[in-house]
């Protein structure tokens, strides 16, 4: 039986959620332990002592901090599938996308919006600001069409085969779609890429995430929704 890593991650957290697509489609066996990153609990703040997750522990023990870099050492331990592309042009494509989520996306859209709207209230740091939610919202209406503009050209986001971008991309998406975000009538092609994505095996695990107090929406579960 195969050894298994452990991923220290948060249920609504992207960049957690992409390592988690990652090692189920790389075929590396992991188990979960839930973390919940501002609460600074000692025994995690042992393996990164800056409180962020994901992080991966190796069956040897040894530690790694920060999604990124996550991503490239499973990348690199397992080659195969491939998720980077097949030429520098095409990797430089996935790179951008993925980045593009994990920054732009992220201060833009998840940071107004998903902090405002849960964070505030799991932290107890007060009333959610209105505007900022507006804000996120605006923001995410953007992205979507940017996602529907690409899903309606490609196969997948990043290009013909799937990639680390469609990863990143549905994680990021994903949390939007749990707290019924996303009005998905308005980008059907982002919608059938997203279907697309929702149905492989991997997904499964986000699928049947659950948040206390903090129910999904009726259709995150949903595969034909």
């Amino acid at each position: 039986m195969a050894e298994r890593r452990t991923l220290y991650h948060y249920t609504l957290c992207p960049f957690s959620r992409k390592v988690r697509l990652l090692l189920f489609e790389k075929g590396l066996p992991y188990g979960m332990i839930f973390e919940t990153p501002w609460a600074r609990r000692p025994e995690f703040l042992k393996l990164n002592p800056f409180g962020d997750v994901p992080v991966l522990v190796e069956p040897d023990g040894h530690i790694l901090c920060d999604h990124v870099a996550i991503c490239e050492y499973v990348n690199e331990i397992k080659t195969l599938p491939n998720l980077l592309g097949e030429t520098p042009r095409g990797r430089a494509e996935v790179r951008r996308l993925t980045n593009l989520f994990d920054t732009s996306f992220y201060a833009d859209v998840f940071k107004p919006l998903v902090g405002e709207r849960v964070f505030k209230a799991l932290k107890k740091t007060g009333a959610p600001n209105s505007g900022l939610i507006r804000v996120g919202r605006a923001n995410l209406k953007r992205y979507m069409e940017y996602v529907d503009w690409l899903a309606a050209r490609r196969s997948y986001l990043g290009g013909r085969n799937l990639s680390m971008a469609d990863l990143g991309i549905a994680a990021h998406i994903s949390i939007l779609d749990y707290l019924g975000e996303i009005d998905w009538n308005a980008y059907p092609d982002a919608k059938m890429w997203y279907m697309k994505l929702k149905s492989r095996p991997s997904f499964g695990t986000l699928l049947n995430d659950k948040l206390a107090g903090i129910l999904p929406s009726a259709s995150y579960a949903d595969l034909d929704f």
